[in-house]
């Protein structure tokens, strides 16, 4: 589904962001972000028809973009309020930020995480400095703990993505893009509060006015569509997807304002495409990526024939936990026709599982797991039930699996 922020209701004045402010975002971010490398993709330009390009910020800092407007902000605070030090709340990136800018310019840091954020993440954020406190089951009652830690301590509040300087931060991102690609035509990004987007478009839209900026959300998570529709931000219940880095429930009042001035389009993608998306990255490029910073790839995989190119594609994050990326790699193969699942009942005799596996040695399938479940009420006397994960070749693979199965006579419960 594509949305254009031009097409919805009149939208609120919000505190500006302009070109000037990421100039100089550029120079206090000097020696401390990386300028991450820009990416050829043989594949997608394929696929396109035209040039595309990778913007490597899983290749960051910390992993991911973050650290540039956290850093940002950090640095611009009056000394009175640096001994304050600051507060964040974050399942996993934007701590990482903080506590690496923090460290950078000797604040100390306090980020709390939900009780359930990964452990990785977790040690990363101590690793980089912070004092990590976990609290709650969600980020929205992390969010809560945060800033009564503020109110009651002092400490700054750093706002992952609703505040000038953060977007200003971020912004550094399409300045890069442009030096790296002076012909881009299409800068696709991913959205979740609006910060990474709201700062490339001004960066981009005041030097390269004709460069068509496109949003991507995933649909279980998409809250900038009903904003845009009634010009404000507005929530969404219950926001659910694989993609953390952009799962937010409701747009940030500064950089949706920006969007909806700025951005041509926002998209949203299925949690099929992401999936599917993170495995070509893997396969195709050689980049480990997070389900959100491939969305961008997601939106590309989903209608290739709707972004003129040159297109970059911004890769905000690679901070994925092994065991979700394990589960996601898999969810991935089965999207893409290469991964198969299958339930039959045989008869109970000897010999009749050795017959099955026989099948599916002719038409090449590699069996991962064979479940042979004897014992249950659904089944008859003399019948077991087979549960069988196969890799393949892809859909034509599949479609070749089932046909055998048939002809010998099984019947795939559904």
């Amino acid at each position: 589904m594509a949305v254009r922020p031009g097409d919805g209701a009149a939208v609120a004045a919000a505190p500006g962001v302009t070109l000037d402010d990421v100039r100089a975002a550029q120079k206090i971010l000097s020696g401390v972000s990386r300028v991450t490398a820009l990416e050829g993709s043989r594949f997608l330009t394929g696929l396109l028809g035209s040039p595309v390009h990778l913007k490597c910020e899983n290749l960051q800092r910390t992993g991911s973009f973050k650290v540039r407007g956290a850093y940002v902000r950090i640095a611009g605070l009056p000394p009175r309020e640096r001994a304050a030090g600051v507060v964040a709340a974050s399942a996993g990136n934007h701590a990482q930020g903080v506590a690496l800018a923090a460290s950078l310019l000797h604040v100390r840091s306090t980020v709390f995480m939900p009780v359930a954020a990964p452990l990785p993440k977790i040690a990363a954020t101590r690793d980089y400095g912070a004092e990590v406190r976990l609290h709650g089951q969600v980020v929205d009652e992390t969010l809560r703990a945060a800033q009564e830690y503020a109110r009651r301590t002092g400490a700054v509040f750093i706002h992952p993505f609703d505040h000038p300087d953060v977007i200003a931060g971020q912004g550094t991102v399409g300045l890069e893009i442009l030096e790296q690609c002076p012909e881009v035509r299409t800068i696709v990004v991913g959205i979740g509060g609006g910060g990474l987007a709201a700062g490339i478009a001004v960066a981009v839209k005041a030097l390269r006015p004709d460069v068509r900026i496109v949003g991507v959300q995933a649909e279980g998570a998409a809250a900038y569509p009903p904003s845009l529709a009634a010009g404000r931000p507005v929530s969404i219940e219950a926001p659910a997807t694989m993609a953390d880095g952009i799962k937010v429930g409701r747009p940030g009042e500064v950089p949706f304002a920006l969007v909806a001035e700025l951005l041509d389009e926002v998209r949203t993608v299925s949690e099929d495409a992401l999936s599917s998306a993170l495995l070509l990255c893997l396969e195709r490029a050689k980049l480990v990526v997070e389900p959100a910073g491939a969305s961008p790839v997601a939106a590309l995989l989903s209608d290739p024939g709707a972004f003129e190119g040159p297109v970059v594609a911004v890769l905000s994050g690679g901070n994925v936990d092994p065991l979700l990326l394990q589960r996601i790699l898999r969810h991935g193969m089965a999207a893409a026709g290469r991964y198969l699942s299958l339930t039959l009942r045989l008869t109970d005799r000897p010999g009749a599982l050795a017959t099955l596996l026989g099948v599916l040695t002719r038409v090449d399938a590699n069996v991962v797991d064979v479940s042979h479940v004897r014992t249950d009420p659904r089944l008859g006397l003399t019948e077991v039930e087979v549960e069988l994960h196969l890799e393949t070749k892809g859909p034509e693979h599949c479609a070749e699996v089932g046909t055998a199965l048939r002809e010998a006579g099984y019947t795939v419960i559904p």
